[in-house]
C-alpha cells in the first residue's frame, strides 16, 4: 500500500467495517447475490453431466469447483484492485487505499453472516409466542433441510437453536480463518467449497462422484474452525453469564451425534452452556436440558452472536494483518499486472 496506512490499520478496519456492514445493512438481495450466482453455474453445469457413476464425474465435480473459485475471487480481487488503481490515479494513493478498505469490506461481509439469523428466528419467535406453531413450523422450512410440517412449537424452537449454532462454524468461523490466512480468495474458497457441499453433497446415485471433492473438501476445511468453536462458544457465554465450563466437555462428548463431522461441535456446546436440549426426531438428541422455548432462541442468536465477534476480533483481524492482507495484495499485484496488460492490448 505504499505511503499509506500501516497494514495492521487497514486489517483492523476492513474486519470492523465489515463486522458493522453486517449488522447494519445486512444481506445482498438474493437477486443479485453472488451465491446465486454462482449457484446458478453449478446448477447449469450440473442439468449437463450425463455421466454420474464413473471417475469422470468426480473429474467434473473437482473442475466445477476450480471455475466458480477462479471466476469469483477473480471478480473480487479485479472488484479491489480496480477501485485502489482507479481511485489512487485520479485522486490520490491514500484515497484509492480508503476505496480499497470499504471494497475490500463489502465483499469480505458477502462471505459471512453473523446477525442474519436474528431476522430468520425472531418472526418465527413471534409466532410461537402467539400460539401460532403451524405459521411458525411453515418459516422454520425456510432455515433447514427437514420437514417441518405438523412439527410442535419445542421443535421448532430446537429447530432454529440447531440451525443458529450449526451455521456458527460455516456462516462465520471458516470463511473468517481463511479470510485471515488468504485474504479475499481464501473466503472466497471456503464459500465456494461450503455451497457445493450443500447442492451436491449427497451420498445418492446422483451426487455421490459429482459431488464427492466439494463434500470431502468442505469437510476439511471446517476441521479447525469446528473443533476451536466451543472454546470460543465458552468464552461468550462467560461473559453472557450462562455455564461456560459446560461448553468443551459436552463438545468432546457429543459431537459425534451429528451426521456431519464438523457441525456436532458448536450445536452440543451451545446447547451445554444454554442448558437445553436439541432434538432431530430419529437422528440424534443432544443436551440434557429441556427442549428450547422462543425465548431460548432469541438467547441463542445473541450468544452465537457473541461468539462470531468475539472470533472475529479475536483471531480475524490479528490473523488478516499478520498473513491475509500481504497474501490479498500478492495476488491483486497479479491481477493489476493482468489489467494493465489487458489496457496495452485494447489501447
Amino acid at each position: 500500500m505504499g505511503d499509506g496506512l500501516e497494514p495492521w490499520v487497514d486489517a483492523v478496519l476492513v474486519v470492523v467495517l465489515a463486522i458493522a456492514i453486517d449488522r447494519f445493512i445486512g444481506e445482498v438481495p438474493n437477486s443479485v447475490h453472488p451465491l446465486r450466482w454462482m449457484g446458478n453455474i453449478l446448477s447449469a453445469i450440473d442439468r449437463r453431466i450425463t455421466n454420474r457413476t464413473s471417475f469422470s464425474a468426480t473429474v467434473w465435480g473437482f473442475l466445477s469447483y476450480l471455475l466458480v473459485f477462479i471466476l469469483f475471487s477473480g471478480i473480487g480481487l479485479a472488484i479491489t484492485t480496480g477501485c485502489r488503481m482507479l481511485v489512487g490515479d485520479l485522486v490520490s494513493p491514500l484515497a484509492g487505499e480508503v476505496v480499497w478498505i470499504i471494497a475490500t469490506a463489502f465483499i469480505f461481509k458477502i462471505s459471512f453472516a453473523v446477525f442474519s439469523f436474528r431476522d430468520h428466528c425472531d418472526p418465527i419467535c413471534d409466532d410461537l409466542d402467539r400460539g401460532d406453531v403451524e405459521s411458525a413450523a411453515a418459516k422454520v422450512q425456510m432455515i433447514v433441510s427437514r420437514n417441518t410440517k405438523g412439527m410442535d412449537a419445542d421443535h421448532v424452537a430446537s429447530s432454529c437453536c440447531e440451525t443458529v449454532s450449526e451455521n456458527l462454524v460455516d456462516s462465520v468461523y471458516s470463511p473468517v480463518f481463511f479470510f485471515g490466512l488468504l485474504g479475499l480468495p481464501g473466503a472466497v474458497m471456503f464459500r465456494c467449497a461450503n455451497l457445493m457441499d450443500a447442492m451436491w453433497g449427497y451420498l445418492n446415485e446422483k451426487y455421490a462422484r459429482l459431488g464427492f471433492f466439494p463434500a470431502k473438501f468442505d469437510d476439511v476445511l471446517g476441521f479447525l474452525t469446528s473443533r476451536v468453536s466451543p472454546y470460543f462458544i465458552a468464552l461468550a457465554a462467560r461473559l453472557k453469564g450462562l455455564d461456560w465450563r459446560a461448553a468443551v466437555p459436552a463438545a468432546k462428548a457429543e459431537h459425534t451425534k451429528t451426521p456431519s463431522p464438523n457441525s456436532g461441535y458448536s450445536m452440543t456446546a451451545t446447547a451445554a452452556v444454554m442448558g437445553i436440549s436439541m432434538e432431530k426426531v430419529g437422528t440424534y438428541v443432544m443436551g440434557t436440558g429441556p427442549l428450547p422455548s422462543s425465548d431460548d432462541v432469541r438467547r441463542c442468536c445473541r450468544l452465537i452472536e457473541l461468539a462470531s465477534v468475539l472470533f472475529m476480533v479475536i483471531v480475524g483481524i490479528v490473523l488478516y494483518a499478520l498473513v491475509g492482507i500481504h497474501v490479498q495484495w500478492f495476488a491483486e499485484g497479479l491481477m493489476a499486472d493482468l489489467i494493465r496488460w489487458i489496457a496495452g492490448v485494447f489501447a
